[in-house]
């Protein structure tokens, strides 16, 4: 059902040559690009009405509006499962507690007598947040978008997610429900790229956006790369992914059921383990078929992850060689199944969120840990973080010089000017000065 790779024995590489050698799915943004801009000028220039043809064409659905009535959001909270809605408070309530932390102050330096410079945070003003909605339904997504822009203090926010046709071409009521709980009135059913194009161009119904955020599928990935430079993006979200680093004392069958709890989202996610332990990959292997056997999604999701070319139980000889080979894959979600997995996971460089010892599965993580799920994949994290309040932040420097700080490195400025043969910025400074340049104190 899943693959092996043996690193034993030999030296591993370096860099690139190592990540070469490690399992990852196919997910070429480039080429669906093509495809997703005419659908995203389409938006441009027939807004509302190119919404819903395509929410005919690819939701099966035709709408009589783009916008999700204030009463539907009523509605889908007065239905709600009361305990899912217990479920999604208690999330809300979590991620509130650890984003809140994250929010950045106003600093002031003062870099000489008279000369300061003033770092403030300034939330983005608008933002179109994304929900999937094509295999599974995922209110813990807008909850990972909402909260920390909330946090960060964005004044206006919408949410997208795509018509479904069961619910009259509504997105599903519990993403409805959740954005009751969160506050956010402003909804509109429209999924993929087109959901994308409408927040970056604006149409008759919803003002243009300054970023947008949220995970979906590779659509929505090329649609996010088409409008960089126009809107902000959080990434360009490849499929799910976990990485597990584990060593004989990790138990097999939590081992399995949390490969298989990725595997379940997509058939392009990924399902890593990097062990060196061969008698641990041999009773993973055995746990899978009863466990898979046990849930649902197999044929459509489970079985194609786990034995698709993204996935493998790899092999090193020690747990140093492992280390190494969990930088190099950087997973979106890590886990660390070790003897002291608290110091080990300290060591660890590249990932998006780490999940220490047996009692800290990714699950926790995707609902109620308190942490943020929309993670860096595809080996992003290696230079990328999770969404988080600073997402929604921009730092601005307030520069504030008197005339005597500005004079007593106006010699500098000017030096460094002519340096650059940019002599009209020294002039700048000079002009203040009667075009002498003040002599340093």
């Amino acid at each position: 059902m899943i693959s092996r790779i043996d690193l034993r024995g030999d030296a591993l590489p370096e860099g690139p040559a190592l990540r070469d050698l490690l399992p990852r799915a196919d997910f070429d943004v480039q080429a669906a690009l093509e495809k997703v801009r005419p659908i995203c000028e389409a938006v441009h220039h027939r807004g509302d009405a190119a919404l819903i043809d395509y929410a005919e064409i690819f939701d099966g659905v035709r709408l009589d509006q783009v916008r999700v009535p204030a009463a539907a959001l009523t509605r889908a909270l007065d239905e709600l499962d009361p305990a899912v809605r217990a479920g999604l408070e208690e999330s809300i309530r979590r991620a509130r507690i650890v984003h809140r932390e994250q929010r950045r102050t106003t600093h002031t330096t003062q870099v000489v007598p008279g000369g300061s410079v003033t770092e403030k945070w300034v939330p983005v003003e608008r933002v179109g947040l994304y929900a999937p909605g094509g295999r599974s339904v995922y209110p813990s997504s807008v909850i990972m978008n909402a909260v920390p822009a909330q946090e960060a203090g964005v004044p206006s926010m919408a949410l997208a997610s795509p018509a479904q046709k069961d619910f009259g071409g509504l997105p599903h009521p519990t993403i409805l429900a959740a954005c009751a709980l969160l506050g956010i009135d402003e909804v509109y059913a429209a999924g993929g790229a087109t959901a994308v194009a409408m927040f970056a161009y604006g149409t008759e119904s919803c003002a243009p956006a300054n970023m947008v955020t949220g995970p979906g599928n590779i659509w929505v990935a090329a649609a996010k790369r088409y409008f960089t430079g126009r809107i902000g993006i959080d990434a360009e979200a490849g499929p799910t992914e976990i990485a597990i680093l584990a060593d004989d004392t990790a138990d097999p069958a939590h081992v399995a059921s949390d490969l298989i709890s990725q595997a379940e989202h997509d058939p392009l996610a990924a399902a890593v383990l990097v062990t060196d332990s061969p008698d641990l990959a041999d009773a993973v292997e055995k746990e899978l078929e009863p466990q898979v056997a046990a849930t649902k999604h197999i044929e459509d999701r489970i079985v194609p992850a786990l034995s698709g070319k993204q996935s493998a139980i790899v092999l090193v000889d020690g747990l140093e060689e492992g280390l190494r080979v969990v930088d190099a894959y950087g997973a979106e979600h890590l886990e660390i199944h070790t003897a002291d997995a608290a110091a080990v996971a300290d060591r660890v460089k590249n990932a998006g969120a780490i999940f220490v010892g047996p009692w800290a599965p990714v699950s926790l993580g995707d609902y109620c840990a308190g942490s943020n799920h929309v993670l860096p994949t595809g080996g992003c994290a290696c230079h990328s973080s999770g969404l988080s309040v600073q997402s929604f932040l921009r730092g601005i420097h307030v520069v504030d010089y008197t005339r005597d700080a500005l004079a007593e490195v106006a010699h500098h400025v000017v030096t460094l000017a002519e340096a650059e043969d940019l002599p009209a910025h020294g002039a700048a400074v000079k002009a203040r000065f009667g075009w002498k340049v003040p002599e340093s104190k």
